[in-house]
């Protein structure tokens, strides 16, 4: 067996402590600061997670992300009621929780992954159904089932969907007027603001992003002179 000297040995030893901290200075300082840099100048909004502020400035969530505007959990409920003050977003049968981390209890991204055909969906179809015409149906309002479209009563692929359409959002406008004491033209206003059309007019469908919606709504409440009011 043939043995390096000890000085090449120092030398190789040398050389790799050596490019080990020059690509750890590019790799783990150097290029992060950059990319972070340039994503900072270029994308700033996207970079720090698509936030949304509400009028004070206090970050409510993220764009991207839906959220549930649920009542607290009473004694003897499995599932929280929906808090009608708010535009409800998608279902999202499809989500569960975190059985590895038991500390924590966390959303599951994904969906129903069930067929079209599937009893246990048709059921979850037709209460979600049932649960929108009645929730949905005020004094002078009546939501029939045929008024109610589908994204009102399924999930979407992730479960985390954060828009309905403009449809759903419409169907909502009177319960919501109703349980805050507003104007429904006033209520249609603010969907009507925060309704986007098509990518480049032609790619997807006009949707409303609930958290937005609400954010505007929970504005107006606190300050129904507002801006623009």
């Amino acid at each position: 067996m043939t043995h390096l000297p000890i000085g090449s040995t120092a030398r190789l030893i040398g050389a790799g402590l050596r490019a080990l901290l020059v690509l750890t200075l590019v790799c783990g300082v150097v290029y992060p600061l950059a990319v972070t840099g340039i994503a900072q100048a270029l994308f700033e909004d996207k970079a720090d997670g698509s936030e949304i502020k509400d009028r004070s400035g206090q970050v409510v969530g993220s764009s991207l992300i839906g959220q549930r505007y649920d009542l607290p959990l009473k004694k003897g409920q499995e599932t929280p009621g929906p808090d009608l003050k708010w535009f409800q977003p998608r279902p999202s049968n499809g989500l569960g929780t975190n059985s590895v981390n038991t500390e924590y209890s966390l959303l599951l991204s994904g969906a129903t992954n069930r067929s079209g055909d599937n009893e246990e969906l048709i059921r979850w179809v037709r209460d979600a159904k049932a649960a929108v015409v009645k929730d949905n149906s005020t004094a002078t309002y009546e939501v029939r089932p045929a008024d109610v479209p589908a994204d009102a009563v399924t999930s979407s692929g992730s479960g985390l969907d954060p828009a309905i359409s403009p449809a759903y959002a419409e169907l909502q406008v009177h319960r919501v007027a109703e349980q805050n004491d507003l104007g429904v033209e006033e209520v249609e206003d603010l969907v009507a603001e925060h309704t986007t059309g098509r990518l480049l007019g032609f790619l997807g469908e006009p949707q409303v992003n609930v958290l937005e919606l609400n954010t505007a709504l929970r504005d107006l409440i606190r300050d129904p002179g507002g801006p623009g009011r």
